[in-house]
């Protein structure tokens, strides 16, 4: 069997996808280190667990997230299959290392962690840190990456039981979180807790949907073949190309049809521009794109 070698494009498409994951790597960390621990904060997933083991016993946060993390691994190799990306182990070697050298840059003489907000400021500091893990979560996300955690539970349990991914991750949250009254008797905790949940959520939903969303183009113009050609060459996008007739002209004309990313749009116009600054294009937002290049269908 022949071992293709990669292309110098997909060298550098995994290159940059590493620089991006490291990026969002250091967000979440901060938010953590600079927020979500120094004012005894928790949240969902493996990193939750680890900082209510550190609020309960000061045992560091990020090696209980490393320890969690490699037992999972370990069962989800076992049990589902080595289909675990590399990039996933990447990501979690990568925030054990960003949480440790976070904490030790912020951290007081004896290992505190400072209230930069000053005291009382747990709300701000929620919001604050939790817009900051889920910008990193999503940034992360958009990269093919993973942090692992709770959604590898997710996927052992999923493969006995007839429940759904998305349920079983809400259950492990909701557990993970409830646990911290458990540590701090103090139901506002635990309230913080499930509202740091709901803005990572929503800030991770807002940067992977806006960096999917996509746009459907029709370009008319007689330069068609230099414009397909362009757009296949340049932005890596299909062409369809379908035969109308104008009905006030009466002639015969070609249509492109292009389906791409919406941050792709700037290119496209700009390389039609250059060809034919009398094109005739219509651009419109589409809800979903699937199939190759785009999101994988999904339906059973």
């Amino acid at each position: 069997m022949q071992i293709t070698k990669p292309t110098k494009a997909e060298m550098m498409r995994e290159l940059r996808d590493y620089i991006f994951i490291t990026v969002g790597l250091i967000s979440y960390a901060l938010g953590w280190a600079l927020f979500l621990i120094p004012y005894q904060i928790t949240t969902g997933g493996t990193t939750g667990i680890g900082a209510i083991i550190y609020y309960a016993t000061d045992f560091p946060i990020q090696w209980s997230y490393f320890i969690i993390n490699a037992v999972l691994m370990t069962f989800a190799i076992k049990i589902l299959g080595p289909k675990f990306s590399i990039k996933t182990t990447f990501a979690i070697f990568g925030l054990t290392f960003f949480l440790w050298f976070f904490q030790m840059l912020v951290n007081g003489p004896d290992n505190t962690p400072p209230l930069i907000l000053g005291p009382g400021q747990d709300f701000m500091a929620c919001m604050i840190g939790a817009v900051m893990c889920g910008a990193g979560l999503g940034i992360v996300f958009n990269c093919n990456g993973s942090t692992g955690g709770t959604d590898i539970i997710a996927a052992i349990i999923h493969k006995y039981k007839d429940v759904t991914l998305g349920r079983m991750v809400m259950l492990c949250d909701v557990i993970i979180i409830s646990s911290c009254y458990f540590v701090f008797h103090d139901w506002r905790r635990v309230i913080f807790g499930f509202v740091t949940l709901f803005v990572i959520g929503f800030v991770l939903d807002y940067i992977v949907n806006s960096a999917r969303q996509s746009v459907q183009f029709f370009i008319f113009s007689k330069e068609y073949e230099k414009i397909a050609d362009r757009i296949t060459k340049e932005t890596h996008r299909g062409v369809t190309v379908l035969d109308g007739i104008g009905w006030y002209s009466k002639h015969n004309v070609k249509v492109l049809v292009v389906l791409a990313y919406k941050r792709q749009s700037i290119d496209i116009f700009r390389l039609v521009k250059d060809i034919d600054p009398n094109a005739f294009i219509s651009q419109s937002s589409v809800i979903g794109v699937y199939g190759e290049g785009f999101d994988r269908l999904k339906v059973k």
